[in-house]
């Protein structure tokens, strides 16, 4: 029936399903044609803050759209310009090089880069223990210099970072993810697939910078000389036992696959600012 009403809604009829699967997860940057003829340009926007360059370049663009065309905004707080006829993609490029708006493996500059996630936090956010969204970018711009050094610059890894256990910025569902604990501190997490189907596991609690990048360098070198083809780094952590897998632990106990007392539970424990959630429930002293 409901198949039936879509069609007549459309006037046409609906041609049969079709086999499909997800290779991929993210944005993408750069031109793509559509089967209808239209272009459509993946942007970077570091952290979805448009501002500077990135607001003018976008007016800019907006007024050239009037009448076909516009944005669509991304769940990974990127910018898609949609919808651009033929006759304006080289005019709109134009504009998109003029107000350097990222949106090439070029100048999106690395793989890190361009799978970065981070909610507001300070100063916009009263639930905050620490930076995120300013603070984020000087953080891989850092991590990108050892990237660099270990030939994986263009290697795509999510790296997500929260200021407070609420986790607005998804950090569990990173390869590497960070939640704040107090100002320049983190609870440190790696171990998520790149396509988003496992959580990541605790790996350090209140690092800093310097602790963070002195953790992840050998981790990066490793990866780069031991992963198997195309494996994802979230993967190569898991397989390298560097972290266990977080798995659904069974009802009424602990998962043994999970040793670390705050992996196992499903609670907010404020006082380590951790959000963990598996299916366990609290043990009896966090219900006290």
């Amino acid at each position: 029936w409901y198949r039936e009403q879509v069609e007549k809604v459309l006037g046409k009829k609906l041609g049969e399903p079709k086999p499909f699967k997800f290779e991929s997860r993210g944005d993408l940057y750069g031109w793509h044609q559509t089967e209808d003829g239209l272009w459509h340009c993946g942007c970077l926007v570091p952290i979805g803050r448009v501002k500077d360059h990135w607001r003018q370049g976008l007016c800019k663009i907006a007024e050239e759209l009037k009448g076909g065309g516009g944005f669509r905004m991304t769940c990974n707080q990127q910018v898609m310009i949609a919808d651009v006829p033929a006759a304006k993609k080289d005019t709109i490029q134009k504009l998109l090089d003029q107000f350097k708006i990222a949106h090439t493996a070029e100048t999106t500059v690395s793989g890190l880069r361009r799978n970065m996630v981070a909610c507001v936090a300070l100063p916009t956010c009263p639930l905050a223990f620490a930076e995120a969204e300013r603070y984020l970018p000087t953080l891989v711009g850092k991590l990108e210099g050892v990237l660099e050094r270990c030939g994986l610059q263009e290697r795509d890894i999510v790296i997500r970072m929260t200021g407070c256990p609420n986790s607005c910025g998804r950090p569990s569902m990173a390869e590497i993810g960070f939640i704040g604990k107090a100002p320049g501190t983190y609870n440190m997490y790696l171990g998520g697939d790149f396509v988003g189907q496992r959580l990541n596991t605790l790996f350090a609690e209140s690092v800093t910078e310097d602790q963070i990048i002195e953790r992840l360098t050998p981790l990066f070198k490793k990866y780069s000389t031991e992963r198997e083809k195309n494996e994802a780094f979230g993967d190569f952590l898991v397989r390298a036992k560097v972290v266990k897998p977080m798995v659904a632990a069974d009802i009424g106990g602990p998962s043994p696959r999970c040793e670390h007392p705050r992996q196992t539970p499903f609670y907010f424990d404020t006082a380590w600012s951790t959000c963990i959630v598996t299916l366990t429930p609290p043990p009896p002293s966090r219900l006290a």
